[in-house]
């Protein structure tokens, strides 16, 4: 079924987008909240007509988020946590996760604009999460999720076994 968002929805999509969902989640959710409208033809007409009318405005909005995508361009993000055997992480890292790293780095993206593959990510290497700041605009943003371990911990202790062996 095809809606038309009134207002931005994490994990579905921002305001004025058609979507499209199940039937039983806009009738019995999106709908009876207020967050969407059936996308007939005559409210795709007046979603047009909106749009229309706000160029300016939508304008103004791609700019400040391509401004955004600029700083994101610039920026290289490193998240430390803890890790067990191998490269599994203790817990996950998730897009709240990476906002507030994307904040401390001084860009400011809104959790609910993060994107991330299988929602959380449970494993050390490189991730991309997927940063859509308005429906034209879209940037792949690419970071690292390393072991806050010291490295110099590991090497220290297994040349203290080889000495108590000898």
């Amino acid at each position: 079924m095809d809606i038309i968002l009134k207002k931005d929805v994490e994990n579905l999509g921002l305001e004025f987008d058609t979507v499209s969902v199940k039937p039983g989640y806009a009738r019995n959710f999106l709908i009876p909240q207020g967050y969407a409208l059936l996308a007939t033809p005559k409210n795709k007409a007046a979603l047009e007509a909106t749009l229309e009318a706000r160029k300016e405005e939508e304008a103004k909005l791609i700019a400040a988020a391509n401004a955004v995508v600029d700083q994101l361009k610039k920026t290289s993000i490193t998240i430390p946590a803890k890790v067990g055997s191998g490269d599994k992480l203790f817990g996950s890292i998730n897009n709240a996760d990476l906002s507030a790293a994307l904040e401390k780095a001084g860009v400011s993206v809104e959790k609910k604009y993060i994107k991330i593959p299988g929602n959380t990510i449970k494993r050390t290497g490189k991730v991309t999460a997927n940063i859509r700041l308005h429906r034209n605009v879209e940037y792949n943003f690419e970071f690292d999720i390393v072991s806050d371990a010291p490295v110099e911990a590991a090497p220290a202790k297994k040349e203290e076994a080889k000495s108590e062996e000898a």
